[in-house]
């Protein structure tokens, strides 16, 4: 099937041709010819589908085929969880919208507020956003949704595990009208909270999976290794920077400590590293991931902040130092090698304390991990047993005891003495004790 196939005006067939994209994904051909009729879609895709073009290309549809049902509102409004993500998409419609009055405006959190609300009042057509930032905007008036035609939620289950459900539903209650259409897109449609946030927001929406996100990515070797403790994972890493045929690598840590601290050795040992984390404003983490794509550096280490949304072709290595809290995260993290085609490695160290979270990505796979060694460098470790199940045993019940009954009528409880060390200095007015006020002493001529 190629793009022609899928219903498309012409105008973005030639876009498509120029950009050499002729033959679209498995979710494009799924989720294209229905978001162009206008129904609304729930989707499903694992990372690095091509899913950003699976909605981009129906909002541009729309845009040309036709007219806004208000002037002054943004037509389509995008969702992301990151910052990161955000930008991602807002590039690819700067592609996708060259050469058209169709504009658009990117606001997230970080950057300066009172910019975005002049970027807002240009009125422009799309607007891809961070639900947070996007809910301070529409809590101050700076924009307005009553006219939008399209909202689509990209990564919902990132944004509601990140807990941005109320600014969700804040989003929705600000443009609740029969005629939206909604794309919602989730890395899994097993979410309890994507299937309750999906049953309010979406009317009728159909069902779209292509693969399952736990399924192993065909381009990406795998491998994990077992470390006895944070020394032996250090020393497992250098041996890795020193064996291994990297163009750039990227490395997981689980803290901002140990990104600023790996960073750190890194390039005491003369390695182009960098540190990136979530704590940083986002001047400097445009600045660093702007370094990182013009290849300033080959070694990115970092927070799960870089785990969507990065799209670098050059990444040929993904490191988990940490393995994530989160099992889906696992999937998301080395989904940033093996893109456009190329292959990459992923290689995970999995210490006593990273025990509990690769038993998740593991049964999230769905499939038996076995572990790989580096000669040299093997540990003792070899996991943790399952804690043995409690035996519950029911107690058999004894024989009821009753106290003796007592003739003599129980004698009052004697009254407990008032502290006067601490009720000298309060007295009582209104019921509430309030401290009284103190005669000031006299000073001695030695404090004079």
């Amino acid at each position: 099937m190629q793009f022609n196939d899928l219903g498309l005006d012409q105008r973005l067939i030639s876009k498509l041709n120029h950009l050499a994209f002729y033959k679209p994904t498995e979710i494009q051909q799924a989720a294209i010819p229905v978001g162009i009729l206008g129904k609304d879609v729930l989707a499903s895709s694992k990372t690095g589908s091509g899913k950003t073009l699976a909605f981009l290309l129906p909002a541009m549809q729309r845009m040309y085929r036709c007219k806004p049902f208000t002037r002054r509102d943004p037509r389509v409004l995008v969702l992301t969880p990151t910052r990161e993500l955000a930008k991602q998409v807002f590039a690819q419609l700067k592609t996708l919208n060259a050469g058209t009055p169709y504009d658009g405006a990117l606001i997230v959190g970080g950057e300066n507020f009172n910019d975005q609300v002049k970027a807002l009042r240009k009125d422009p057509m799309f607007v891809i956003a961070t639900p947070g930032r996007l809910a301070d905007h529409l809590e101050h008036r700076s924009t307005h949704l009553d006219g939008l035609e399209m909202l689509i939620l990209d990564e919902a289950d990132r944004m509601l595990d990140l807990g941005f459900e109320a600014q969700l539903r804040r989003i929705h209650e600000a443009a609740n009208h029969r005629r939206r259409q909604t794309l919602m897109f989730s890395a899994t449609l097993d979410h309890a909270d994507v299937v309750s946030i999906a049953s309010d927001m979406l009317n009728a929406p159909k069902r779209i999976s292509v693969g399952h996100s736990a399924e192993a990515h065909t381009d990406i070797a795998q491998r994990f290794m077992l470390c006895d403790h944070l020394d032996h994972k250090q020393a497992l890493l250098d041996k890795l920077l020193e064996t291994e045929d990297y163009d750039q690598m990227i490395i997981f840590t689980a803290t901002r400590a140990d990104t600023d601290r790996l960073t750190t050795l890194l390039n005491e040992r003369k390695l182009k590293a960098v540190a990136l984390s979530g704590e940083m404003n986002q001047t400097q983490r445009n600045n660093i991931m702007s370094q990182f794509e013009r290849d300033c550096h080959k070694i990115l280490v970092t927070t799960d902040v870089a785990s969507r949304g990065l799209d670098i072709s050059k990444v040929s290595h993904v490191i988990n130092f940490d393995m994530p809290k989160h099992a889906e995260e696992y999937v998301h993290r080395i989904g940033r090698t093996g893109r456009a085609g190329n292959k990459g490695d992923a290689i995970s160290l999995v210490g006593p304390k990273d025990w509990k979270s690769f038993k998740n990505v593991e049964a999230f796979l769905q499939q038996s991990i076995e572990f790989t060694t580096l000669e040299g460098l093997e540990g003792k470790f070899k996991g943790l047993k399952p804690a043995p199940k409690k035996k519950f045993v029911k107690k058999k019940p004894g024989p009821k005891v009753q106290a003796p009954k007592s003739d003599k009528p129980a004698a009052d409880k004697p009254k407990k003495k008032m502290d006067k060390r601490f009720y000298d200095n309060m007295a009582v007015g209104d019921n509430v004790f309030v401290p009284k006020k103190r005669k000031p002493e006299t000073p001695s001529a030695d404090e004079e």
